[in-house]
Parts: C-alpha cells; sequence; structure tokens
C-alpha cells in the first residue's frame, strides 16, 4: 500500500498490535502483523488467517521470513493452510505468497498479474510511458489460480466471495465473508489509498466504492490500520474525500493551467513534504479521470508533467 492523504499525527493511535503475533478478531479469524511499518504502510500489513481446520491466509505480506514463521505458528492446532489468497501485487502484499505456497504446497489464489484488469486508458498511458507509476509494484507475482469477480473459495466453516475492487490498482480484490469484507487497500480507516496510474485508476476506484455501498457490511478488516467499524459511513466519507479533491483541483485551475506537482502542493497544504510525491500522484489520477470525462484537458500531450486547463479555456 502506498498512501498520499497522511499527516504526522497518528491517524489510529489505539491501535497497537505486535508483529508477529496471532490476534483473535472474531471465531474463526486471526490477524498477524508484518514487521514492515512505514509511513506508506502504517504499522505494517495486515495478514489474515479464516478458519480452524482448512485456513486461508489473506495477503501473506512482504518477502520477511520471520514473517512467515508468524503466519504458520498462527495456524489453529490441527488446522493446516489450504488457500493462499492475495488482494493485489504490491510489494507489500504479495511477494510471501510464492515462499509460503512452496513451504505448505498450496496454490496461490489472485485476480492475475500486476498488469491485469487495467482499463483501456490505462493500458494506453502504460504503453506510453509518459505518466510514470510502479511505485511499490510486485511485478513478479503471478498467481497459480485465476479467481474472478463473483467466484467463490471455501473452506471448511467459511466461504470467500471474490470481488474484483480495481482502483488502488487494476487486480485488486476484495473478499467478502458475509457481511464481513477484506477490503485490502481500497477501504482503510487510518487514511485514503494512493492511486497512481496507471496502476490506479480514480475512475474505478470511485466506481469500486460505490459498488460496496450497494451491500450491506458489518466491518472492514484493511489492509493496514484497525478495522473500520461503520463501513457505511467510511465509503461515503472517501466518496465524498475524493469530490471534496476534484473540486478543488477544478477551482484551483481557474487560476490557470497547472501541472499536478503544482496543484498538489497548493491542496495539500498540511501533508509533509516527504509526502508530497504521492499526493502529487492522487492529483494526476484526477486530471486523467476528469481528462476522460472532458472536464480538464492537457495543455500539449498527456504526461506526468504536462500543465492542465478547464476544457473551455482557449
Amino acid at each position: 500500500m502506498l498512501n498520499g492523504d497522511t499527516t504526522m499525527q497518528d491517524p489510529q493511535p489505539e491501535f497497537q498490535p505486535l508483529p508477529g503475533k496471532a490476534e483473535p478478531l472474531a471465531p474463526g479469524l486471526l490477524r498477524v502483523l508484518a514487521p514492515n511499518a512505514s509511513p506508506m504502510t502504517f504499522r505494517g500489513t495486515n495478514t489474515y488467517l479464516l478458519g480452524t481446520r482448512e485456513v486461508a491466509v489473506i495477503d501473506p505480506g512482504p518477502m520477511d521470513e520471520s514473517h512467515m514463521e508468524a503466519i504458520l505458528a498462527a495456524v489453529p492446532k490441527g488446522g493446516r493452510i489450504t488457500q493462499i489468497l492475495v488482494t493485489h501485487a504490491h510489494l507489500d502484499h504479495s511477494p510471501l505468497a510464492a515462499a509460503l505456497s512452496d513451504r505448505v504446497g498450496v496454490p496461490v489464489s489472485g485476480f492475475g498479474g500486476a498488469h491485469a484488469g487495467r482499463s483501456e486508458v490505462m493500458q494506453a498511458l502504460a504503453r506510453s510511458g509518459t505518466v510514470g507509476g510502479g511505485e511499490g509494484v510486485d511485478l513478479a507475482f503471478s498467481p497459480d489460480v485465476i479467481l474472478s469477480d463473483g467466484d467463490v473459495v471455501k473452506g471448511d466453516g467459511w466461504q470467500l466471495e471474490a470481488l474484483h475492487t480495481p482502483g488502488h490498482m487494476a487486480n485488486h480484490l476484495s473478499f467478502a465473508w458475509d457481511d464481513v469484507l477484506f477490503s485490502g487497500d481500497l477501504v482503510m480507516g487510518w487514511a485514503t489509498s494512493l492511486v497512481s496510474p496507471p496502476d490506479g485508476d480514480l475512475t474505478t476506484f470511485m466506481a469500486s466504492l460505490r459498488r460496496l455501498q450497494n451491500r450491506s457490511w458489518s466491518i472492514f478488516h484493511p489492509g493496514h490500520g484497525a478495522p473500520v467499524g461503520m463501513p457505511a459511513r467510511r465509503l461515503s466519507d472517501l466518496i465524498a474525500h475524493r469530490q471534496g479533491r476534484e473540486f478543488s483541483i477544478v477551482r484551483a485551475l481557474d487560476d490557470g493551467p497547472a501541472t499536478a506537482a503544482q496543484l498538489a502542493a497548493r491542496i495539500y497544504v498540511d501533508t509533509p513534504k516527504s509526502l508530497l510525491p504521492a499526493a502529487t500522484r492522487n492529483v494526476l489520477a484526477h486530471l486523467i479521470d476528469l481528462t476522460v470525462r472532458s472536464v480538464v484537458a492537457p495543455v500539449s500531450d498527456l504526461n506526468a508533467n504536462a500543465q492542465f486547463q478547464h476544457n473551455s479555456a482557449g
């Protein structure tokens, strides 16, 4: 996960799990925190173990031997890992999957490789090579089992429905366990996700959030941070947040053409300078979405450093 809307203030001071320690979240559900805390990953990556006899591991996390041992130690007595599921191909979520697969002899399931699921717009931008991106992408990720939207994965006493929820990344899956959702990096409580083209796509990000609004959820278990206890409110807040960012961008262009970096510096006034590059990627995602919708247009060719203006500007 990479994030562009964090501040120096701790957003979840009460959330202090210990890396490597299995913590029960619900009957048959454990969380093991990976030891990869950073400004972009918060306390670290949440790895989930669902089930007691047949166990699904959701997001094994970064390549870290100590974390693999912690996952194996967390498997309930008499249980065994039967599923390894990955929400998306970022280096803090997917690399350990292959090593864990080799260790326990279970295939890895996911939507596809790092570039799977891209929209035609993002495919074209990727081919152009002009918009940057690629932050934290696990290009080596290649699932053994391809999960499509709506596919169901079952184990003893549980089943998960795979939901294709692109936006943060095109190959992003969420996993529904009845009215509980393992939301990966699409929805978190501690921050909003980076959407960095061409890997991220704001158009599909907003569509994924709205899709989740069409179902009733009790709780979200995200890829980073504490459980989201009021999912409907969080979804509404995230949509409103992005709409607010869009409004700020369009309003800032009233002063004349500007680049994504210039707009980010004006809009993300409370963001530490070290995180402004991530904020710039979020702004670029908005500008591309606004260009697709014919609200704004690049002054010349579309690229990461292009100036944008209102489409009505002369």
